[in-house]
């Protein structure tokens, strides 16, 4: 127990210099694991109603929060990990503002977006009683080897599981996990598009040329959800013969759709009778994008929007959400160890989309490599500016009275945010806006 209290209010004393230095998500959560490794599982040994994981290559943060918030509507009480910090050091650090000094948490349901290494650490000091497993992505590669390792991971999480777990049944690689290295009584569930329309829509999942047999997907019951996308805003999710919706989002695109897909799938599965349609289309409708992932800012009088991308099926996914839209473009790509440091990837999608109105400025590490690719597509690009402190005031300048687009990479993402934030006076990292 002593050490338990010395290793909260080390890291309590750390968060609050980290957010006076105005950043250091993680550093906090890592101070106090090292003082008491087993702090972690202390503190969710008080939380009864679930301990969920969510991990996958895409979409972790957003499905993260919308299920948060979901089951907050249905009156429990949450902790989650709202920053995006997926580390396990990461969740330490979101708890430690609330945490008392005995070290439990105050909480019924605990959802954790973790990525899919960190989670496994996890599951070795907690059990978690739910997993959700969105995709499996070529993405970084460096950090996980190669995407059949990104799989065994979620395989082996799944195995851990001690009540449930919620599946993507239109991607190859979490289709194809061994239900038999389930542990016994685990439920199963499955969410993803209607096979009626998912002809007609942008893929969301990569390709692999290794699978040459078709998986198929299993038959879908009443209790897994199925997406139905009205159009490029409105959506609705149907269980049988029961329907969610239609609902349209704060945050647009097929992406987000289909976060709001699978976190209602998971909230069913944890609520069980408990759930509500009514609360559920009330929660997901109010959830706003999370941090510069296809977040709006009120920029000088006209929209600048963040649209995060990291591999070829999330900015093809992006492209396809947008079309053509007359709208100012940037692209900021970097390379640097969170956003991956292999970028050939951007040779596996088409800008043609970005033809008609173009590319007005790339910027980051890798803005030359962004420009030289878009020519190849025939795409023109009106200015190279790496510096992205430079690009960015210059694009905002140069285009004050339009609306504007930034299509940026993670570390680009949280660099472009943190200036917008102190420009405007928008909420900072991890926090909710006013």
């Amino acid at each position: 127990m002593l050490r338990t209290t010395a290793a909260i209010v080390a890291g309590k004393t750390a968060r609050a210099a980290a957010r006076v230095r105005g950043g250091g998500s993680a550093m906090p959560g890592l101070v106090a694991e090292r003082i008491d490794p087993r702090l972690l599982a202390h503190a969710l040994s008080s939380v009864t109603d679930g301990i969920v994981v969510v991990t996958g290559t895409n979409g972790k943060t957003t499905t993260t929060k919308m299920l948060a918030a979901i089951l907050r509507a249905h009156g429990k009480r949450v902790f989650s990990n709202p920053t995006g910090s997926n580390f396990t050091r990461g969740v330490i650090s979101a708890m430690l503002g609330d945490l008392p000094l005995n070290g439990r948490l105050e909480a019924d349901v605990a959802v954790l977006e973790l990525d899919e290494w960190h989670a496994l650490q996890f599951a070795k000091v907690v059990t978690p009683t739910h997993a959700l497993l969105l995709n499996v992505a070529r993405d970084q590669l460096d950090r996980f080897a190669e995407i059949d390792m990104t799989a065994k991971l979620l395989g082996t999480l799944a195995a851990t599981t001690s009540t449930g777990v919620v599946r993507n049944r239109d991607d190859s690689f979490v289709a194809r996990l061994d239900d038999s290295q389930f542990r016994p009584g685990v439920t199963t569930r499955w969410f993803g598009i209607d096979p009626a329309v998912a002809a007609d829509l942008p893929p969301l999942h990569e390709a692999d040329a290794r699978f040459e047999d078709e998986v198929a997907p299993p038959e879908a019951s009443p209790d897994d959800g199925m997406l139905h996308p009205w159009d490029a805003a409105e959506f609705s999710i149907r269980f049988g013969d029961n329907e969610i919706g239609p609902l349209v989002l704060r945050q647009r695109g097929l992406a987000a759709m289909i976060n709001a897909t699978a976190a209602t799938t998971t909230a069913r599965l944890i609520l069980g009778d408990a759930f509500r349609r009514e609360a559920a289309e009330e929660a997901l409708r109010a959830v706003t994008p999370p941090f510069g992932r296809g977040e709006v800012i009120d920029a000088g009088g006209f929209p600048l929007e963040l649209v995060l991308v990291k591999n070829p099926a999330g900015f093809t996914v992006a492209l396809g959400t947008y079309h053509a839209e007359p709208v100012t473009t940037m692209v900021a790509i970097n390379d640097d160890y969170a956003d991956g440091q292999d970028v050939s990837w951007l040779y596996d999608v088409s800008f043609e989309s970005l033809r008609d109105n173009g590319v007005a400025l790339t910027s980051g590490v890798r803005a030359y490599d962004m420009a030289l690719r878009l020519d190849y597509d025939d795409v023109p690009v009106a200015g190279v500016e790496p510096d992205l402190d430079r690009a960015l005031d210059r694009f905002i300048d140069e285009h004050a009275a339009e609306p504007r687009r930034i299509f940026c990479t993670y570390t680009a993402m949280m660099r472009l945010r943190r200036l917008l934030a102190a420009r405007y006076g928008l909420a900072g990292f991890g926090e909710e806006p006013a």
